[in-house]
């Protein structure tokens, strides 16, 4: 064989083995869902890189960032023209975004949440800023939600160096009424726990996105870079891990829930698709 032809042919092995051990996962839904038969909604060229969610309260009013301007932006799924945007904060690596009773707040990937004042107005914006107290080693964010029981926004781990030693996935608490974070992890996620439930190989849960499910009341977090959707009781103990597939989940980086249920997934752009908002109808159980 021609040796110019060599590397091509270890891409064309290497990618038969990734597809075809994403073949081997057993895909399941949610009680309630058919993650297999969404609506599938396109957005606009300006939120190519769509990260997290709030449904404020329908699919026609959906509060959204994009992972890098410091806009926030309110998207309509039918809208014909550009969405209506406020500037919170210079360009960075923002990561998601929940309401509370004490207002916005965004989710920056170092630690740090904005509290956004006067959204939805002409007025300039202002913010807050409250970080987490800087631990060993990096620390990487993606997921933030609100509990309004605790009246606590609590912030999860993607990549944060302490975790790896211990195999776990950490989140930590944000008091409303005090606006300070703990320094211990309010709960941790076992890796191994989750790659046991779900039937995949996962060394690190690596979540993406989290809400609240209005009507169970359990935690339901996005896990990108593991194409999984975990979900947990409110105290962190898992109780289901589901595997996503890779066609209908290009980049799930954001999650949220209408009143009645019904769960919306925003899918980044990223190098070879479109951004996109999946939603899937609830039938309760």
């Amino acid at each position: 064989m021609d040796r110019r032809f060599l590397p091509l042919l270890l891409i064309f092995l290497v990618s038969c083995n990734y597809f075809a051990d994403r073949e081997e996962r057993i895909f399941s839904s949610p009680a309630g869902y058919d993650l297999a038969s969404p609506v599938r909604y396109r957005v606009r060229e300006s939120m190519q890189e769509i990260s997290g969610i709030v449904l404020h309260p329908d699919e026609h009013n959906i509060i959204a960032i994009n992972d890098e301007e410091g806009y926030i932006y309110q998207i309509d799924v039918d809208a014909t023209k550009a969405y209506p945007k406020w500037k919170f904060g210079k360009s960075g690596d923002y990561e998601d975004i929940c309401r509370t009773d004490s207002g916005w707040f965004v989710l920056k990937s170092n630690g740090s949440l904005y509290r956004v004042h006067g959204l939805f107005t002409n007025d300039s914006l202002t913010t807050d800023h409250y970080k987490l107290r800087k631990r060993d080693g990096k620390q990487e964010f993606e997921a933030t939600y609100y509990d309004k029981a605790k009246n606590s926004i609590f912030m999860i781990c993607k990549n944060c160096e302490d975790d790896k030693k211990e195999g776990v996935t950490s989140a930590f608490q944000f008091h409303l009424d005090s606006m300070t974070f703990d320094s211990v992890p309010a709960y941790q996620f076992s890796a191994p726990e989750i790659a046991k439930l779900a039937g995949a190989d996962i060394r690190f849960f690596k979540p993406s996105a989290a809400a609240i499910h209005p009507l169970e009341h359990r935690l339901y977090i996005l896990a990108s870079v593991n194409q999984l959707l975990v979900i947990a009781d409110l105290d962190g103990h898992v109780q289901e891990a589901h595997n996503l597939r890779h066609r209908l989940f290009r980049q799930p980086e954001g999650i949220g829930f209408a009143d009645n249920g019904d769960m919306y997934i925003s899918n980044e752009g990223g190098y070879d698709g479109v951004a996109n908002i999946l939603k899937f109808t609830y039938h309760k159980k």
